[in-house]
């Protein structure tokens, strides 16, 4: 159970973090800052690790719970 608890807040913080990303890309496209083939890169490559680490770190947190335990 603390497994899946502490997993669903470290997901909640990563989509938090992921989506304030797109965001910042979103407005530096618009003013000129960055270009369209960058904002889709960067956009992508965000997404693709954030899906990365919330699906590893359940793994993670069962090692470390049943070190504690």
């Amino acid at each position: 159970m603390p497994v899946i608890l502490a997993s669903i807040f470290s997901a909640i913080i990563i989509v938090i973090t992921v989506s304030s990303i797109l965001k910042v890309l979103t407005v530096a496209y618009k003013r000129g800052e960055i270009s369209n083939q960058k904002r889709l890169t960067f956009a992508t490559t965000t997404i693709i690790i954030g899906a990365l680490i919330a699906s590893i770190l359940p793994l993670g947190y069962q090692v470390i719970f049943n070190m504690i335990l």
